[in-house]
This record gives C-alpha cells, sequence and structure tokens, in this order.
C-alpha cells in the first residue's frame, strides 16, 4: 500500500533541507548585518574600517550564495533580503571612495537584487547628503543629488512591472524632492552648492 521506504528518504532529505535552510538563514542574517556595519562606517567617514569591514562583508556574502545556488528548495525570501542590503552597501562604499557606481557583474548579484539595492541606496545618500551639509562639504551634496538623478533616470527606462521594485523605485522620487530641497536651502542661505565652505 505505502512504501514505507520512501517516506523514510522523503523525511531524511527533509531534514538535511531544513538543516541547510536554517543555516541560509544564519548566514543571510550575518550579510544583513554586516551591510549595515558598512554603511554605518561610510556614514561615519571611517573610510579604513569601511574598507576591511567590505573585505568580510563580501567573502560571507559569496559564502551566503554558494548556498543559496546549491538547492532552489532552500529559497527562504531571506537571501534575497540580503543580496539587496549587500548591493546597497557596496555601492555606498564604492560610490563614496571611487566616484562610481558599482555594476552587477562585479558584485555578482541578481539583476533583481541589483535594482532593489541601488533603489535602496537612495535613501543612504540623502543620509550622506545631509551629513555632508552639517560638514559645509556643499560640493558632495550637488555631486549626491546629480548622481541621485542620474540613476532615476536610468532605472526609469525599465518596464517595472507592479510588484517590489516598482514601489522602491517609486520611493526614489520622494529622496530626490528631499534633495532638491537641501540644494535650494543651500541656496537660499547665499551657500554655494558646487564648493565646500571654508572655514
Amino acid at each position: 500500500m505505502i512504501d514505507k521506504k520512501q517516506f523514510a528518504g522523503l523525511r531524511k532529505t527533509y531534514a538535511a533541507l531544513d538543516e541547510e535552510r536554517e543555516k541560509l538563514i544564519i548566514h543571510a542574517r550575518a550579510v544583513i548585518k554586516s551591510s549595515k556595519c558598512v554603511i554605518y562606517a561610510v556614514h561615519r567617514g571611517d573610510l579604513s574600517d569601511a574598507q576591511s569591514l567590505v573585505k568580510s562583508l563580501k567573502q560571507e556574502f559569496e559564502f551566503t550564495k554558494k548556498i543559496s545556488q546549491k538547492n532552489g528548495d532552500l529559497d527562504t525570501g531571506m537571501f534575497k533580503v540580503a543580496e539587496q542590503e549587500f548591493v546597497e552597501a557596496m555601492a555606498l562604499y564604492i560610490l563614496v571612495t571611487d566616484r562610481r557606481l558599482a555594476t552587477q557583474s562585479e558584485l555578482g548579484v541578481s539583476l533583481d537584487g541589483f535594482l532593489l539595492g541601488l533603489c535602496d541606496l537612495s535613501g543612504e545618500l540623502v543620509r550622506k547628503s545631509i551629513n555632508a551639509a552639517r560638514a559645509e562639504d556643499y560640493s558632495l551634496v550637488s555631486y549626491l543629488h546629480d548622481f541621485l538623478e542620474e540613476l532615476y533616470g536610468e532605472i526609469l527606462q525599465f518596464d517595472l512591472r507592479n510588484g517590489e521594485i516598482r514601489k522602491k523605485f517609486d520611493g526614489m522620487k520622494y529622496d530626490i524632492r528631499k534633495l532638491d530641497d537641501l540644494l535650494l536651502d543651500l541656496k537660499m542661505r547665499g551657500l554655494n552648492g558646487n564648493t565646500k565652505k571654508s572655514s
């Protein structure tokens, strides 16, 4: 009637998958935490600390990606979140240190993960711009504003379906508006958005 050996094998497979799934969740959480640490170090202006954090973040992400790719049944949604957090952190770090946008291929991420991470990046650019304004680095505020507008223009050309990417992309408009307001405020106060104010 029922093949008991089959079910014994299925239980063994299920238990092994469950163990791998838990492993994936643990490492995905580590990627998320490390990504936040990189972002925090960049905002503090501690690029030396950020550099060493980036090195360990890359290793953790690659290890987590291998676990995720080993079996499609392991998908918990956690890797997707970890991937976009990784993109956000790496994109911010590379932008601040190299003045360029990281590429999908150099990060080794999926297209969805790349776009989601870039959409999330906009909020960090607002935060970085506010910190730059406080430090009287008005040229950086202007640079980040122009960069975000250009990034928005590129993603705008995708035919995005209604979903998570579309929702995050729509939120970028509000971040651009915040930077518009910040630049306008600097201009009205007689501060040049293209130069660093001398002390």
